[in-house]
């Protein structure tokens, strides 16, 4: 078998496709659990005109005016997205990594190499499904910032539809630029889950504990997340796109000048610790659901392998 075959079957391999689904199960699981979270993080990153600061204020003052089921809006395409997205980033950052190293030891560099081409891939292929969960979890919500204008979806499929019609097809690519700069997220995340798994399991052949596989996820996430927030904040806003933008304006939408722009202005308006507005619910939700996602993915990936009578291939 030439060194060409080895790799193609490396990376369309049965171990590839179980860290791929391990990983959609588990963060499609994690999300439902800590989903109102994720509504009071992008609540405050889009609604700037919003008073209440706190998660829980917000929860209680979304309920209160909303409904009960309000913080659940949107969930259904979110998990549709959710999933297709770490099946992607999974099946391409364990495919490619076994690939390249075929049974070596990995590193932070080469963790982070992976990471960022696996997040580039999922971008690329996942953004459309991206902008269109973020419109229907944003329909129907009591905005406070009156520039923002109200949409009208049925459902997934017509949200494509009306986005591709009235918006062109571009639209569905919207916050595609500070997606690619954010891959810098999971790829962060991934080089210290991976480097901390790496360094207690150091001399010692047996699995880590859930705890253990908890906390480091926790840990690699809450960096990560950190980091790049500032980022994540634009990318909301640019995939909502329903702000009024002049038609110059909305025609650079993905450039960076806009990303600059919109930068600025929230920097003038809030001053710096705008940029980190709704970190609190963010790093709350992201962090927890990370590290439950990480904790169910090894325990369904490690179980998964054992009833196949595969050996994981451990690139630590």
């Amino acid at each position: 078998m030439t060194t060409g075959d080895f790799r193609f079957t490396e990376v369309f391999s049965y171990e590839s496709l179980v860290h791929a689904v391990s990983g959609a199960v588990g963060s499609v699981t994690a999300m439902t659990v800590f989903f109102p979270l994720d509504t009071a993080r992008l609540r405050l990153q889009v609604d700037e005109n919003r008073k209440a600061r706190s998660t829980p204020a917000i929860l209680s003052e979304i309920v209160k005016e909303e409904g009960l089921l309000a913080p659940y809006r949107g969930w259904f395409p979110v998990i549709c997205s959710l999933c297709c997205s770490n099946f992607v980033y999974f099946y391409c950052f364990h495919g490619l990594k076994a690939s390249w190293l075929r049974g070596q030891k990995s590193a932070p560099g080469t963790d982070l190499i992976f990471g960022i081409a696996a997040g580039i891939i999922n971008v690329l292929v996942t953004t459309p499904l991206w902008v269109v969960n973020t419109r229907l979890k944003l329909q129907g919500a009591n905005f406070r910032n009156e520039d923002i204008r109200p949409t009208s979806y049925s459902g997934i499929l017509d949200a494509f539809v009306q986005i591709s019609s009235k918006e062109g097809l571009g639209a569905l690519w919207n916050g595609t630029f500070p997606s690619l700069l954010l891959v810098l997220n999971p790829a962060i995340q991934f080089m210290i889950y991976e480097g901390l798994k790496r360094q207690l399991s150091r001399g010692v052949h047996t699995e880590l504990t859930s705890v253990e596989v908890f906390l480091i996820g926790a840990i690699a996430k809450a960096v990560a997340t950190t980091a790049t927030y500032p980022l994540q904040t634009i990318q909301s806003i640019l995939r909502f796109g329903q702000l009024q933008e002049s038609t110059d304006k909305s025609q650079i939408l993905s450039s960076l000048m806009v990303i600059k722009r919109l930068l600025v202005n929230r920097v003038r308006k809030y001053g710096a610790l705008g940029l980190f507005k709704g970190l609190e619910a963010k790093l709350l939700q992201t962090v927890l659901t990370a590290a439950l996602m990480f904790l169910l993915y090894e325990k369904i990936a490690s179980n998964t392998f054992k009833v196949m009578g595969l050996h994981k291939t451990c690139h630590f």
